[in-house]
């Protein structure tokens, strides 16, 4: 019986929330960042140094939320933490933008990853990369829809091809013979760390995610920080590696130069073949961060939809499918209507990225604001695990994702704007809403 009533049973294991981090953090976004990343970095050193680094902010990140999710383990996630910190209609405002916005626009702009490359396999005409990216947003909703072990069966072995795809590169990079001194553009070294951390950390993202099933983990809530941890540990060796093939192959003035670093190094690896194999590696990654963002987006809906009678038909939860069926419709329809509409407009990655970053940035903020914040109100709770060094790791966080979030301001124009007036839409239908106590505990 699908009720709004039911409750998410522990039917994921250890390698399922692993294969879910590691899934969504690499994305397409390493075979596009390390140019940029190359072009602002003043040596090979800063650059490497910066993929480190980034590596370790995330994991410090990790550890902070993982505090929250052991000791309130719940499908909504950061939305959850927020709205026991900051109260229900900040959190509506949260859950409301990624619905909206977030998750949506980042579905739809993997979708969209998925059939550029997908297109140049199999051409379907002037809008093929549309029509591939509508298949693909509709395959991982009906993956999803369908229950449960579906999508992270499907998530374990997308996760798994996509590594695979990457130590290829990592092999072929390192393989060939090291870059000479051949004439490249001139790398804009200007020392920018500041900058070049924002790149970084944009590869890094969404590592959080893995808190919205952290109430359908088999393992002690406790064990979700280990398992956060080395999947980040994972993902960071894996970046550092690539990077290193890049440097090796381009050299750093050939990588800041080149559009598509990956594309480069596997034509010199292997020749013209070498494009059907990085197109291949490309289209299953952004593949398995599309997946992993619809199984943790359909969460996040269906906890609003428990919060909001208005919305109680998002809440609904499919025991039979151990699935929140109608959010994961709802986010992949309106993931249908922007590709429907990027389809139209193709003005594609940089204005998703304007529009939904400063928006992110501040709402993770938020999120570990959240651990101050419910640290001093509920200091009798039972938390299975605390981040060491408290509170300098969480400051440390913070002052991090405060960073982000200005940078984010700072380099976007418009696009910025349009993320404030989705917030503000949400605003004006909170006024209509009403929060309620979740009829699920």
């Amino acid at each position: 019986m699908t009720t709004e009533s039911m409750q998410p049973r522990r039917t994921l294991g250890a390698v399922d929330v692993f294969a879910l981090t590691v899934g969504i953090v690499v994305g397409a976004g390493i075979f596009r960042t390390p140019a940029l990343v190359a072009g602002v970095s003043s040596d090979a050193t800063v650059m490497i140094l910066a993929w480190v680094a980034g590596g370790l902010l995330s994991i410090v990140g990790a550890l902070c939320y993982a505090e929250m999710a052991a000791a309130w383990p719940h499908m909504g996630g950061d939305y959850h933490f927020i709205g026991r910190a900051f109260g229900q209609r900040i959190a509506f405002l949260y859950a409301w933008a990624r619905l909206a916005v977030i998750q949506t626009g980042s579905l739809a702009l993997l979708a969209f990853i998925v059939g550029d490359y997908l297109q140049v396999v199999l051409p379907l005409g002037p809008a093929g990369p549309a029509i591939w990216a509508a298949l693909a947003v509709v395959a991982v909703t009906a993956i999803n829809w369908l229950g449960v072990r579906w999508g992270t069966q499907a998530q374990r072995w997308l996760t798994l091809a996509e590594v695979l795809g990457l130590l290829t590169i990592i092999v072929a990079g390192l393989a060939i013979a090291p870059a000479g001194a051949a004439p490249a553009a001139p790398v804009d070294g200007g020392g920018a760390f500041g900058l070049v951390m924002v790149f970084v950390l944009l590869s890094y993202g969404g590592w959080s995610e893995a808190v919205y099933v952290s109430a359908e983990m088999k393992d002690p809530p406790r064990r979700i920080a280990a398992i956060l941890c080395a999947a980040l540990a994972l993902v960071t060796l894996l970046y550092v590696l690539v990077n290193l093939a890049f440097l090796n192959a381009l050299g750093l003035a050939g990588m800041a130069a080149s559009d598509a670093v990956a594309a480069e190094l596997m034509r010199r690896a292997l020749g013209d073949g070498g494009a059907a194999v990085i197109s291949g590696a490309i289209a299953i990654a952004a593949l398995t961060s599309a997946n992993a963002t619809a199984i943790t987006g359909g969460r996040t809906a269906c906890a609003l939809g428990r919060r909001f009678g208005a919305l109680r038909w998002l809440g609904r939860w499919d025991s039979a499918r151990d699935t929140p069926g109608n959010a994961l419709v709802a986010q992949g329809a309106i993931a249908l209507l922007l590709v429907a509409l990027g389809g139209l407009a193709r003005d594609g990655f940089r204005v998703a990225v304007e529009y939904t970053a400063p928006v992110f940035w501040l709402f993770l903020l938020l999120a570990g604001l959240s651990l101050f914040v419910l640290r001093a109100r509920e200091p009798g709770a039972v938390r299975p695990f605390r981040v060491p060094l408290y509170p300098v790791l969480p400051a440390i966080f913070c002052a991090t994702t405060a960073y982000l979030l200005w940078s984010s301001l700072a380099y976007t124009g418009w696009g910025a704007l349009a993320g404030v007036a989705v917030l503000a839409a949400g605003a004006v239908l909170l006024l209509f809403l009403r929060p309620e106590e979740e009829r699920s505990e």
